[in-house]
């Protein structure tokens, strides 16, 4: 199933927007600006909730599919989407009913992130997966997260898939097998939140 599937998603991508040979380009405009955001929870992050002087209020909680997390006196606290910072001024707010000017830090434990944020892996690679971004990161990052590539893989024929803003998506060829097999760090190109990696299997 996997083989087929990927097939499809290839042609569906690539189909779906313009096909660049050249590389990426440098991250500019909104790419730029999306990378550099500050972070935002998304479902799956684990936070600890510290409350200054009250540790039978603080908590480390998961955030569920949904979006939410639920720690003492406070049900259903909405935080995908949101920053750290900002949660934890909504918790003392929430909390100011029960307790004297409450003091909240709410601290990333494990990173996920929401889906726009995400860099999804998929085809030839050890462990094809959703990657959380994070500042700088560029596609050899990408390729040890996902444990490489496997010995059928095109790495030169790889494509990153880019939502461009006011045109959709673009498709940006990448050169895999140089960077890892020649050390050729021109490669070595830059990934924004929400890149698909798409690496295809090699012409038999």
């Amino acid at each position: 199933m996997r083989k087929p599937l990927l097939a499809a998603l290839t042609i569906l991508s690539l189909a779906a927007c313009s096909h660049r040979s050249d590389g990426l380009p440098p991250l500019v405009g909104q790419a730029k600006e999306d990378s550099t955001a500050a972070y935002v929870i998304g479902p799956g992050d684990a936070l600890q909730v510290f409350i200054w002087r009250n540790p039978d209020l603080s908590a480390q909680v998961s955030v569920r599919p949904d979006g939410r997390i639920t720690i003492p006196l406070i049900e259903d606290l909405v935080v995908a989407g949101k920053a750290p910072t900002d949660v934890a001024r909504e918790i003392e707010k929430r909390l100011s009913e029960f307790v004297v000017e409450p003091k909240a830090t709410v601290i990333m434990q494990n990173f996920v992130g929401p889906l726009d944020r995400q860099i999804r892996v998929v085809g030839e690679a050890a462990k094809p997966q959703a990657i959380p971004f994070r500042q700088d990161m560029t596609v050899l990052d990408v390729l040890i997260a996902a444990g490489g590539l496997t010995p059928f893989a095109a790495g030169n024929r790889a494509v990153i898939v880019r939502k461009v803003e006011g045109k959709g998506s673009d498709s940006y060829r990448i050169r895999l097998n140089d960077l890892i097999e020649d050390g050729d760090l021109s490669a070595n190109v830059q990934v924004a939140p929400g890149d698909i990696l798409i690496i295809p299997q090699k012409w038999l």
